[in-house]
């Protein structure tokens, strides 16, 4: 199996793993710790620089955004699937709690109860097990596409 393939699955995992402490733990449901969910941005950087690293020697720099492209699909699919099983049947409950989150997050902002329900009505509208899996798998792909376009121009075949 090659680099991007196994970095793929190593980022996919990881990113599905994180998902399920994030669970577990009911930091989804804190304000403050909800955002600890996005440390899977450096994971992925972290991981697309490592991979594209021991491909360096072999690959331009296109050859290096495809391997980004590649190791983020591969991710992808892996994270979708983990976010639809997260969704709908570790934690079915999942997009209430966000909505219980978000109204203590406006009331602290001192929003009125009329504003507050604008607001989560508006945001639960795109809170379906659906659309929170794309929404994994095109963050996935584009940082994946963006970190080895700009890495590829330093890691890649002289």
């Amino acid at each position: 199996m090659n680099v991007p393939i196994r970095a793929g699955i190593l980022l996919g995992v990881l990113c599905v793993v994180w998902t399920f402490v994030m669970g577990f733990t009911g930091w989804y449901k804190d304000p403050v710790m909800l955002n600890l969910f996005f440390l899977v941005i450096p994971l992925e950087i972290g991981i697309v620089i490592w991979a594209l690293r021991k491909t360096a020697a072999v690959s331009t720099w296109g050859g290096q955004v495809v391997n980004g492209l590649v190791l983020s699909a591969v991710a992808s699919v892996i994270i979708f699937a983990g976010s639809l099983l997260f969704t709908t049947v570790a934690f079915p409950s999942y997009f209430s709690d966000l909505q219980g989150a978000h109204t203590e997050m406006l009331k602290s902002a001192g929003l009125s109860e009329g504003e507050i329900k604008t607001q989560v009505a508006a945001a639960a509208a795109m809170q379906t097990p659906f659309m929170n899996a794309i929404s994994g798998v095109v963050g996935t792909v584009v940082t994946g596409a963006v970190v080895s376009a700009i890495a590829g121009a330093f890691l890649r075949k002289k």
